[in-house]
């Protein structure tokens, strides 16, 4: 196994890489640029099978280890930005106003080039490294997520991939350290839209309207007591309203209100309860108001689950790393969702979480992914081919 320092010497040059792709973010799968970035960088580190186009622009290139025969294992790094003005001010900052990389997508790109770039060179292991680089994985642009669209592509049956592993940063997480956890890991994500129809008019004649801001208003009360009275507070439910369309004008009082948000479960009776009860909470409130409701609910992605054999592997790779303390094998659940929970139903696998150090969060309009992880999350990749598959 490897020490961090054995890849100090990549770490100015995958710098490099990474500010590049942080200056030209581009979204969902219109990732032409991102895509054939990639593409050639694995081609000049002699890799000579790469698929492109795969889900519209993503990648996957496989490694050959000289060890001799074994399975394959995938690692997966997703590629697209957000649509987020950067306030970053770094000299890297974004060239295309209203795109940037805010979830760190430009390092995991970057960190597993690294890796691509050293395993290339070394080839030390049996079977075969499959990198997975992939699109959409914050937004499909109207279609699905990319992990889901990769897996439909066949990726696991045609590249013979056995286990699949994730690497996310974390801001809040000290660089040079990990953390993971076995099972539940991040949540399911689904999102919601609520239309209140009313009756509009006048503001200053509310008595002859149905006022659908303020029924709308109580709806958004409404679903929060789904969380502190309708579920055991022991299991996790996170009903959040973040869109609210109504009128443009002062002294209009409109005819529908807009409005919409997102549900975070561990648990699919949650997940079922919460489809149902919203649709049930909003049409009661509207109704009792003398207003009506149209309802869309749309399951995004499922639980992210880390499996216990391939966990205690990433475990093992991180501590041969950075030693025994500097990786928390008992992360807390974290509510956010990520679409490489369907690159974990298809095949056993696990997904770590990388130390960003005490930066802004993601998604953030200042967040910026910390260069000196660099060297740590291709050390992780290195030393977890060499556990899995060590000749």
């Amino acid at each position: 196994m490897r020490s961090v320092e054995t890849f100090r010497d990549l770490q100015a040059e995958v710098a490099s890489w990474r500010r590049y792709l942080h200056e030209n973010p581009e979204l969902d799968y219109r990732l032409d640029n991102t895509a054939a970035f990639v593409a050639e960088k694995l081609a000049s580190f002699g890799i000579n099978h790469i698929e492109t186009g795969i889900a519209k622009t993503g990648i996957v290139a496989l490694i050959q280890g000289e060890g001799g025969e074994g399975p394959t294992i995938g690692l997966r790094a997703d590629m697209d930005a957000l649509p987020i003005i950067e306030a970053s001010n770094k000299p890297w900052s974004s060239k295309t106003p209203g795109k940037m990389h805010a979830c760190g997508h430009d390092g995991h790109t970057a960190m597993l080039l690294g890796a691509a770039k050293y395993l290339a060179s070394t080839r030390r292991f049996k079977g075969s490294v499959a990198l997975i680089f992939q699109p959409a994985e914050e937004d499909g642009g109207g279609d699905r997520l990319g992990g889901e669209k990769m897996i439909e592509a066949g990726i696991m049956e045609r590249f013979g991939i056995s286990r699949v592993f994730g690497l996310h940063t974390a801001p809040g997480i000290d660089v040079g350290k990990f953390g993971i956890c076995h099972g539940p890991i991040l949540a399911a994500q689904d999102d919601f839209e609520i239309i209140v129809k009313g009756k509009g008019g006048h503001a200053s004649k509310p008595h002859d309207t149905i006022d659908p801001v303020v029924i709308a208003a109580q709806i958004i009360l409404g679903l929060q007591t789904l969380v502190s009275r309708r579920t055991n507070p022991i299991d996790a439910l996170v009903i959040s309203v973040t869109k609210f369309n109504a009128a443009q004008a002062f002294n209009v009082i409109p005819d529908r209100v807009e409005m919409g948000g997102t549900v975070r479960t561990l648990v699919p009776t949650l997940r079922d309860f919460a489809e149902r009860q919203i649709l049930a909470t909003a049409q009661g409130i509207a109704a009792a108001f003398g207003a009506e409701v149209d309802y869309n609910y749309q399951r995004f992605v499922p639980v992210t689950v880390n499996h216990a054999k391939e966990t205690d592997l990433a475990v093992t790779a991180a501590r041969n790393l950075v030693g025994q303390s500097s990786v928390d094998d008992k992360l807390k659940v974290r509510m956010g969702g990520e679409d490489f929970a369907y690159m974990l139903e298809a095949r056993p696998g696990a997904f770590m979480f990388i130390g960003n150090g005490p930066t802004a969060g993601v998604h953030h309009p200042t967040f910026d992914f910390n260069d000196e992880a660099l060297p740590y999350g291709i050390g992780y990749w290195v030393n977890l081919v060499d556990t899995a598959l060590g000749s």
